[in-house]
């Protein structure tokens, strides 16, 4: 089985390349900007016959696009988050229509949710800002591609190896900044929102799970921790791993992040379609997701 994994030096990419690794008899190729990738693929900027042409050179029996932008300016979010995938099914159309997509969304897609009423796949879509509303249109172009698709709507991903863009890792980076003085003050944002967090690597499980099941899916799955938690309990668990004996600081002017979570101060992904369509649910509790990160990030 070829599997074709855009995207694969990335924070996701990377997990789920090395789990697909793991497959006998898989033949995993990684395609992305990074001069490491088997195939020099930009989703933001390739023509898409000249990916076709790429596709048609990997020969994928299926593609995994963990290729995404979290952070940048409104025409960054826009080329990558729904240029690309739409670019991408286009040349899949000509190249390889056979070939199983699954590509990585976001939960940001949904926008504010219900306290304790978790999201289900067919709720509405109303996302709160740039991010969710390019995710969602790359959603929306994988969907109604016509090809054998499915689109996994990620909760927030925390462990090994998260990047200080977004909040695990940033809380991390700023926390062995600190040190463990009790003088020190950790100034941060507004805490008091729920999040679905999710270990990354049981995201990547789900992947390759999505990768490989046989028959058609669900257009659409959410993959989340099963649970809402509060965002001030993830800096929490973060500070006790690292034995920060100082103060926490919050403010909601001028954080970064605090403006969306007022807008979004609960969100909680359904994940029983998952469940029922791959046999996923997650393995690893927020402890193990905090724990693995804080260690992955440690001198020896």
């Amino acid at each position: 089985m070829r599997i074709l994994v855009l995207g694969s030096t990335g924070y996701l990419g990377a997990h789920v390349v090395e789990r697909l690794r793991a497959l006998p008899g898989a033949l995993v190729i990684g395609g992305g900007r990074s001069p490491a990738a088997d195939f020099d693929v930009d989703l933001a900027r390739v023509r898409p016959e000249r990916l076709a042409k790429t596709l048609a050179s990997a020969a994928p029996d299926t593609v995994v696009n963990c290729a995404g932008a979290t952070g940048g300016d409104d025409v960054t979010l826009a080329e990558v988050n729904t240029r690309g995938p739409a670019v991408l099914c286009a040349a899949l159309r000509e190249a390889a229509p056979a070939a199983r997509l699954v590509h990585l969304g976001s939960a940001a897609e949904y926008g504010p949710g219900t306290p304790d009423a978790p999201v289900t796949e067919s709720a509405p879509t109303c996302p709160v800002g740039p991010y969710g509303a390019t995710k969602l249109a790359g959603t929306v172009a994988v969907t109604s591609s016509g090809l054998d698709a499915v689109v996994l709507r990620v909760g927030n991903p925390v462990g090994p190896g998260a990047p200080p863009t977004g909040l695990p890792g940033r809380i991390a980076a700023l926390l062995r900044e600190a040190g463990s003085g009790p003088e020190a003050v950790l100034r941060l944002g507004d805490l008091s929102a729920y999040r679905d967090f999710v270990d990354v690597r049981d995201v990547a499980r789900a992947a390759v799970l999505a990768a490989t099941a046989p028959g058609p899916l669900p257009p659409v799955l959410n993959i989340g921790g099963g649970g809402a938690v509060p965002v001030r309990d993830l800096v929490g668990g973060l500070a006790a791993l690292a034995g920060f004996r100082g103060r926490i600081e919050e403010s909601s002017a001028g954080a970064p992040g605090s403006a969306r979570s007022a807008q979004v101060s609960w969100q909680c992904s359904d994940i029983t379609a998952a469940e029922q369509a791959l046999g996923w649910r997650p393995a690893h509790s927020l402890g193990d997701a905090l724990a693995a990160l804080w260690e992955g990030g440690r001198t020896p």
